[in-house]
């Protein structure tokens, strides 16, 4: 995101500025709109599932104020990579704790993809039917990062990693002993993982996962275009 173009300036490469301001304006979006989304999917699922601990927070709401983290939204905006302020939730509200816990759990990053999808539909519309001017390439770009921006957080909140998404989701597979552990040694994990990261060994995989589920996105989103002829 803004470092990698930060650092390519500095390093005398080329910025596209109107890249960049589009880019920077889709983070916004998401921050004040996807990510409330996203927390709002995890609490909205949680009440329905008979935990009623959202509501009585005051989460179940798309108000970015509810959800912001100021530290969350700077690391997307600089790295791509972000977060939220997460709802609180009740397992043992829950009739099934473990299974209903990892259904709530992919609530949120089964809203970012959705959000994706919903930005690939608008992406192929400005395609065929917007004029070819500077404004439909900001447009462009905006989507492009938009879409991109919503496949990385559903990937990466899937990782299987203390407070990640992806750790209540394994959980519902472990029993209750291994569950103990798992969390017992969380900060251990999560500093592991933090080394991993930043030495680049998980971008690869992590590059296969999105690029996944960003093709099966945009095939579902050009197959309308597609029974009208219109691609």
């Amino acid at each position: 995101m803004l470092f990698s173009a930060i650092r390519t300036m500095f390093s005398g490469g080329h910025v596209d500025l109107t890249s960049i301001i589009a880019q920077i304006l889709s983070v916004v979006f998401v921050v004040m709109c996807i990510l409330p989304f996203h927390e709002f999917a995890h609490g909205w699922l949680a009440v329905k599932l008979g935990d009623d601990t959202p509501k009585y927070d005051r989460r179940l709401t798309l108000n970015p104020l509810a959800s912001l983290d100021p530290m969350g939204a700077l690391w997307l905006l600089l790295f791509g990579i972000g977060w939220a302020k997460p709802v609180q939730v009740n397992p043992r509200n829950f009739r099934n704790p473990k299974r209903d816990m990892a259904f709530v759990a992919l609530a949120g990053p089964v809203a970012n993809l959705i959000a994706a999808f919903l930005g690939a539909l608008v992406y192929y519309a400005f395609i065929l039917f917007a004029p070819a001017n500077t404004f439909t390439m900001f447009i462009y770009y905006f989507l492009n990062s938009y879409i991109v921006i919503n496949v990385t957080l559903a990937v990466f909140n899937l990782i299987p990693i203390p407070p990640l998404d992806g750790s209540r989701i394994v959980s519902a597979f472990l029993s209750n002993e291994a569950m103990f552990m798992y969390y017992r040694y969380q900060n251990y994990i999560v500093m592991i993982f933090f080394f991993v990261m930043l030495s680049g060994m998980l971008s690869k995989p992590l590059n296969i996962a999105e690029n996944f589920f960003l093709d099966i996105i945009l095939w579902i989103a050009r197959k309308p275009y597609e029974l009208f002829g219109l691609i």
